[in-house]
């Protein structure tokens, strides 16, 4: 009778083990019309990796770096890693963005992949103009986007993948998964030998929420945030509580653009001196 029990024990072990197994699989739903076309992944989060050798680059702001390079209000950056370039978004025309990107001798066709934060034109009125220029390359965006935006990405004849849950795209590079209620938007996190790099599209989730899912993903410290982090109508009372909120997040650096605000810029760079970077369009940063 012992060994009965011992057996059942065994059986219940081995089926709470395969049952966890299963959830972290990746849920994928696809239409079949000659080749892979939609594809939803849930989850595929894989807290190992660590990346090397990363650079990122602003393509797109209204915020100026580099003189020789256009402004206009939006946000895109490449994320360089190794042999992966990551665009993150493509500001609002494709005009501003490739004639930025030809200045920085950057090729359309060394794109590997397209990161989309979430639906306004500032983030991706650029889409069309690389997707004309490289249609060998994957585009994740939110879930949550219009089916006439996503059937409209689909016709191009790239990969699409719709994002619901943090998941992995490259080793040691994730997305937040879709954050917030009114508007869904995803982040960009980079697991490096210096700290998460955390890359924010325009934070309509909170730019605290979204630097606290990132540490929650990986339980790893943050050295960077980038991007916007959409403070640019706040009140003083609310952008110091942030910036403390940051400290208290242990944030080692940032680089607030695009929507944040030059009050913003300001009193971060206040607080964090050389720790806080200047970004802009034609901003490289080396990691």
């Amino acid at each position: 009778m012992k060994k009965i029990y011992i057996l059942i024990d065994l059986l219940v072990i081995l089926a709470v083990v395969f049952s966890g197994c299963i959830q972290e699989q990746q849920t994928i739903t696809t239409t079949e019309s000659g080749k892979k076309q939609r594809e939803v992944i849930k989850s595929n989060i894989s807290v190992g990796n660590t990346t090397k050798n990363t650079t990122i680059i602003t393509l797109y702001d209204n915020y100026k770096y580099n003189p020789e390079l256009k402004t206009r209000w939006g946000f895109s950056c490449l994320v360089k890693i190794n042999d992966k370039n990551i665009l993150f978004d493509t500001g609002a025309d494709s005009g501003t963005l490739l004639s930025n990107m030809e200045k920085m001798n950057i090729d359309v066709n060394g794109i590997d992949t397209i990161v989309l934060s979430h639906i306004h034109g500032d983030h991706v009125g650029g889409l069309d103009g690389i997707l004309e220029g490289n249609s060998n390359l994957t585009v994740y965006l939110p879930k949550s986007f219009p089916d006439s935006f996503k059937n409209k990405v689909r016709s191009s004849g790239v990969r699409m993948i719709e994002v619901k849950d943090s998941i992995e795209i490259y080793p040691g590079i994730y997305t937040t998964g879709e954050l917030g209620t009114w508007i869904k938007e995803q982040s960009l996190v980079i697991k490096t030998e210096k700290g998460l790099v955390v890359i924010s599209g325009c934070a309509h989730p909170g730019i605290v929420n979204i630097v606290r899912e990132a540490k929650k993903l990986t339980n790893e410290r943050v050295y960077l945030v980038i991007g916007g982090f959409h403070l640019f109508s706040a009140e003083d009372s609310e952008l110091k509580r942030i910036v403390k909120n940051f400290r208290d997040l242990e944030v080692e650096k940032v680089a607030p653009s695009h929507c944040s605000g030059d009050r913003t810029r300001e009193l971060f760079e206040q607080e964090y001196g050389e720790n806080f970077i200047e970004n802009g369009v034609g901003r490289v940063i080396e990691i």
